[in-house]
Parts: structure tokens; C-alpha cells; sequence
């Protein structure tokens, strides 16, 4: 029996090797597969940091442009102050107009009647 045991010994030990051996890939496949992952991420990052750098760039052309058209629309204002009196004048104009309007229809309708009805 003793010569069975160093048999015994040397499967069992050849079956833990190989166990080891087999556990140790497993583990190796799977931080290897995490690492993909990382890396993976990594590229998708940078990818996206590329993209929002290109924003970046785009609302500051759009930040200056606008600051422009502020500037452009501040030389308007004077002009739009202008049309807003030319604006208020037409209405007050167009109130007297009515008015007069009124007046001279009265003024038609006397003259109108004093010469279907002539004074004796």
C-alpha cells in the first residue's frame, strides 16, 4: 500500500496543478477581459472629450457672435426709439383725422341740407 500512496499522492498533486493551473487562467481570462473593458471605456472617453471640445469651440464662436449682434443691435436702438415716436405721432394723427372726418361729414350733411330745403 505504500507503494499506492506516492501514485495517490502524485495524481493528486498533478489534479491540484492542474486545478491551479486552470483557476489561475480563468482568473487571468477574466482581468484580462476587465482590462479590455477599461480600456475599452477608456477610448469611449476620450472620444466623447474629443466631441465636447468641438462644442466647447462651437458655443464660444456662438457666445462671440452674439456679443456682436448685442453690439450691432445697441446701434439700433436710437433708430427704434425713433420709430417708436414716428409710431405714437401717426396714432395721434389718425385720431385727429377721425375727428375731422366727423366734423366735415357734419359739415356735408348741413350743406346738403340747406340746399334741398333753400331758405324761402
Amino acid at each position: 500500500m505504500a507503494d499506492k500512496d506516492p501514485e495517490v499522492q502524485d495524481e493528486l498533486a498533478e489534479s491540484l496543478n492542474d486545478l491551479f493551473t486552470s483557476l489561475s487562467s480563468m482568473v487571468k481570462s477574466e482581468l484580462q477581459g476587465t482590462n479590455n473593458i477599461l480600456e475599452l471605456l477608456e477610448k469611449m472617453n476620450l472620444r466623447v472629450a474629443e466631441e465636447y471640445k468641438g462644442f466647447g469651440d462651437v458655443a464660444s464662436g456662438l457666445r462671440v457672435f452674439v456679443e456682436q449682434l448685442k453690439n450691432k443691435s445697441g446701434n439700433f436702438d436710437e433708430y427704434v426709439q425713433q420709430i417708436d415716436a414716428i409710431e405714437q405721432q401717426v396714432t395721434e394723427f389718425e385720431a385727429v383725422i377721425s375727428v375731422l372726418d366727423r366734423y366735415v361729414s357734419l359739415l356735408e350733411t348741413k350743406v346738403q341740407s340747406v340746399y334741398q330745403h333753400p331758405p324761402p
